[in-house]
C-alpha cells in the first residue's frame, strides 16, 4: 500500500481523479447483480487496486443501482481507466464480452461531477432518491475506515455529501423523496387499490425494508409480518412498527400469510423459488400474490413471474413510476445542476491550492539540490570566508529568483488556468518525469523548508 508520505505528495495537478462502473442506465439487472461488491469485497477491491499499483486512493460505491470504483492515481490517466475497467470485469470473473458497451469511465472534473450527481439523486434511477446519500456516506466511511483513502478522495466525498445535502435542502429534488421502498408500495396499492383489508410479509429488516415497513403502515396495512435470518433484527423492526416476526426457517410457510410480498435480503441472491411460490399459491386457493423483490442480486426466481395470479416485479420495472417522479421534478434539475457546478469550482480551486504549494517547495528543492552541487564541486577550493559569502550570494539569487512567478502563480485565480500553468512548468522543468517525488526529492524540500526556517510535518 502507499505510504502517507506517497499520498500527501498526490495533489494538485499531479492528482488525477477517475472512475469506472455501470449502473441502472447501461446495464441491465441481469449484469448488475453480478457486479455489486459486499462491504467485504469493497474493502478486497479498493486494497488490491492499490496494491496492484493501479490507484494511490479508492473508494468503492455498490448499491442496488450502481457498481463504481473511485481512485486516485498519476499522469496516466486513460491506461489507469483501462486498468480499472479490466480490475472491475476480473474481479467478478466476467469475461469482457459480457461488459463491452455497458461499463462507463470518467476522468477529472468529469469524475468529480459524476459523484457530485449521484449524491444528488440526479442519477439515479428515480430522481432525487432518498437511500443514496446515505449510500455513499457508508461507502466512503467503510473506505476512510480500511485506509484506502487518502487527502483527495477524501476532500472529494467530503464535498459530495455536502452536495448532495445543499441540492435536498435548497431544492425540490429533494421534496416528497421518492424512494425504491415507495415505489414498491405504489406497485401493490396498483394490484389491490386500497391496503387497509390486506396483508404484507416482509422478507428482510435492513434500510430499505424498514422503509417498505413505514409506507405500509402509513397506508394502513391490516397485517404485518417480517421474516429475517436475525430474529433479533426481525423483532425489531416488527415491535416498532406493530407487526410480529417469524423465524428464518418458517420462510415457506409464511408464504401462506400475506397478499403482499416485498422481499430486501441484501447479498443473498435467491431466497425464494419458483417452487416455494407456487405451493404457497395452491395453499392460498389461488388468491392474488404481489411479490416485490427488491434484493440485488435478485430474491426471486425470475420465472416465477410465470405463475397465475402472482404479480412479480423487480427494480426495473419501476419504469413508469420513475417517468413520473421525474416529469414532476425535472424543473429543478438546473438549479441542482448549479450547486454542482459551484462546488466543483471549489474543488478545482482546493486542487490549484494545494498544487502551487506542492510545485512551489518541490521546485525550490530541485534548484536548491543543483545549487549545492554547484557549491560543492566549483567553490569547494575558496577559502572558508568567500565560499561561505558565496553560499549566500546564491541562496538570496534563488529567492529573488522566485519571488516574482511564486506572487504571479498565487494571482492566477482560474483554477483551471494555474493547473495548466503549473502543468507546463513542471514539463519544463522535467518535474514530472520518472522518479520525481522519490526519497532524494522528499530530503530536499525538507531541507528548503528547514533553510527558511519552516520546518515539516
Amino acid at each position: 500500500m502507499p505510504t502517507a508520505t506517497t499520498e500527501q505528495k498526490l495533489s494538485g495537478s499531479r492528482m488525477r481523479i477517475a472512475m469506472v462502473g455501470c449502473n441502472h442506465r447501461t446495464a441491465p439487472l441481469e449484469l448488475r447483480e453480478r457486479v455489486v461488491f459486499t462491504p467485504e469485497q469493497a474493502r478486497q477491491a479498493a486494497d488490491d487496486l492499490r496494491a496492484n499499483g493501479i490507484l494511490h486512493e479508492a473508494v468503492v460505491v455498490s448499491t442496488c443501482n450502481r457498481s463504481e470504483l473511485y481512485g486516485v492515481c498519476g499522469p496516466a490517466l486513460d491506461s489507469t481507466a483501462t486498468a480499472m475497467e479490466v480490475f472491475f470485469y476480473n474481479f467478478h470473473h466476467l469475461p469482457a464480452t459480457e461488459v463491452n458497451g455497458k461499463i462507463y469511465r470518467e476522468t477529472g472534473d468529469a469524475a468529480v461531477r459524476h459523484l457530485f450527481r449521484v449524491t444528488s439523486g440526479l442519477d439515479s434511477m428515480l430522481l432525487g432518491e432518498a437511500e443514496i446519500l446515505g449510500q455513499v456516506r457508508d461507502a466512503y466511511t467503510r473506505a476512510l475506515e480500511n485506509g484506502s483513502t487518502g487527502p483527495v478522495l477524501n476532500r472529494l466525498f467530503q464535498s459530495a455529501l455536502e452536495v448532495g445535502k445543499r441540492v435536498r435542502s435548497e431544492t425540490e429534488v429533494g421534496a416528497r423523496p421518492m424512494s425504491v421502498a415507495f415505489s414498491g408500495v405504489k406497485l401493490a396499492e396498483r394490484v389491490f387499490g386500497n391496503l387497509k383489508d390486506h396483508r404484507a410479509l416482509i422478507v428482510g429488516a435492513g434500510a430499505v425494508a424498514e422503509q417498505v415497513v413505514d409506507h405500509l403502515r402509513n397506508r394502513g396495512i391490516r397485517g404485518l409480518r417480517v421474516v429475517n435470518r436475525s430474529r433479533d433484527r426481525a423483532e425489531d423492526l416488527a415491535r416498532r412498527f406493530q407487526g410480529e416476526s417469524a423465524a428464518w426457517e418458517s420462510l415457506e410457510s409464511a408464504l401462506e400469510y400475506p397478499d403482499i410480498v416485498v422481499s430486501s435480503v441484501g447479498e443473498a441472491g435467491v431466497v425464494l423459488t419458483r417452487a416455494m411460490l407456487e405451493r404457497a399459491l395452491e395453499a392460498r386457493s389461488g388468491r392474488a400474490m404481489f411479490v416485490m423483490d427488491l434484493g440485488v442480486p435478485r430474491n426471486v426466481e425470475a420465472d416465477a413471474a410465470e405463475l397465475y395470479n402472482l404479480y412479480l416485479y423487480n427494480i426495473d420495472d419501476l419504469g413508469e413510476i420513475v417517468e413520473q417522479n421525474r416529469k414532476a421534478r425535472e424543473a429543478e434539475i438546473p438549479r441542482a445542476e448549479a450547486i454542482i457546478s459551484e462546488h466543483i469550482g471549489k474543488f478545482g480551486a482546493w486542487r490549484a491550492g494545494v498544487d502551487s504549494v506542492e510545485f512551489v517547495e518541490q521546485f525550490r528543492a530541485q534548484v536548491e539540490s543543483r545549487r549545492r552541487e554547484f557549491v560543492e564541486q566549483r567553490l569547494e577550493k575558496l577559502p572558508p570566508k568567500e565560499r561561505e559569502a558565496m553560499i549566500r550570494l546564491t541562496q538570496d539569487l534563488l529567492e529573488t529568483i522566485f519571488a516574482e512567478p511564486t506572487t504571479r502563480l498565487k494571482k492566477i485565480r482560474n483554477p483551471g488556468e494555474r493547473l495548466a500553468a503549473i502543468d507546463a512548468l513542471r514539463r519544463l522543468f522535467a518535474m514530472d518525469s520518472p522518479g520525481t517525488g522519490d526519497a532524494r526529492d522528499e530530503r530536499d524540500i525538507r531541507d528548503a523548508r528547514d533553510k527558511r526556517g519552516e520546518g515539516h510535518s
